[in-house]
């Protein structure tokens, strides 16, 4: 198959962009010269690639030649770089995924010691999440709760995160005066990260052993999730690097010492040979060794 790299460049920034507008804003093209180079990489394909909805979404074979354009660009950026040539200018841009929770502990600084080389594109998603967002081409790298590595990458264990039950002690006083009992917990207000967090359900199930639904507010926002904990909001599963943080409000309890969840984290990555990656790695993986159990 010859590819073109003008039109894996365009179908590349028109994901990255969500449309083609803007996609031609970056690659200084017009809108019609970034749709004529993604139509003819479909034709020479022979495959839908695009779905033309905003923002453009990639069919299952768009994903596998999104993976193919970054992988080229990482590529030939790295090569030019090198070699001292007239390649693209500049850091590399490389696109990862991490859950809330990393990126307000220990996943920025981790970042931030890469150096001037390197300048991300972090989605924030769920770490159950972040797996697809690879399998998808749609970053280079994830933090992940997935011990299945994705096809294409190479995966490997940074250590566990701990989260415990925890609330304001005047809300424990409020809501569990006779200890923490089913009856409680399912007239306990809880704080939920967003419809995706699943870690206070799955603390629920495991304590009451049925299936409770308790008030709830969702709250998404790492910092603002542990704020609405401290102030009585409700109760939360909060990880143990963030309740030790200074924040204002009471101090949090654990409330429950049945209600400790561990979840595993795991640092997955194109199986690739680049320079960029490997800097990210390794600061990755230095950071998790001294933050996560």
């Amino acid at each position: 198959m010859d590819l073109d790299l003008d039109q894996l460049e365009a179908l590349a920034a028109a994901v990255s962009e969500g449309t083609f507008e803007a996609a031609a804003r970056v690659l200084h093209v017009t809108p019609s010269a970034v749709s004529q180079r993604v139509k003819a990489l479909e034709t020479a394909v022979g495959r839908v690639l695009l779905v033309r909805s905003k923002p453009v979404q990639t069919t299952a074979s768009g994903q596998a030649m999104l993976r193919a354009a970054r992988q080229i660009r990482t590529i030939t950026a790295e090569a030019a770089r090198e070699l001292g040539g007239d390649g693209p200018a500049g850091p590399l841009t490389v696109p990862l995924a991490a859950n809330a929770d990393s990126l307000a502990t220990w996943l920025v600084p981790a970042l931030a010691g890469v150096g001037p080389s390197v300048v991300f594109d972090v989605q924030r998603a769920d770490e159950s999440v972040t797996a697809e967002l690879l399998r998808q081409g749609t970053v280079m790298a994830a933090v992940t709760s997935s011990a299945d590595a994705v096809p294409g990458c190479t995966i490997e264990r940074l250590g566990r995160m701990r989260y415990r039950a925890r609330a304001s002690a005047s809300f424990a006083e409020r809501w569990f005066p006779e200890g923490v009992t089913g009856s409680a917990l399912s007239e306990a207000p809880v704080v939920t990260f967003d419809r995706e967090d699943r870690l206070q359900d799955t603390y629920l199930r495991r304590r009451a052993r049925r299936r409770l639904d308790p008030p709830r507010h969702y709250v998404p926002g790492s910092e603002a999730f542990v704020q609405a904990v401290r102030a009585g909001l409700g109760w939360g599963m909060v990880p143990d690097l963030q309740a030790r943080s200074r924040a204002e409000g009471e101090e949090l309890i654990e409330f429950d010492e049945d209600g400790r969840i561990d979840v595993s984290l795991y640092w997955q990555q194109w199986r690739l040979r680049s320079v960029s990656l490997d800097l990210v790695a390794g600061a990755v993986r230095a950071a998790a060794a001294s933050a996560l159990r």
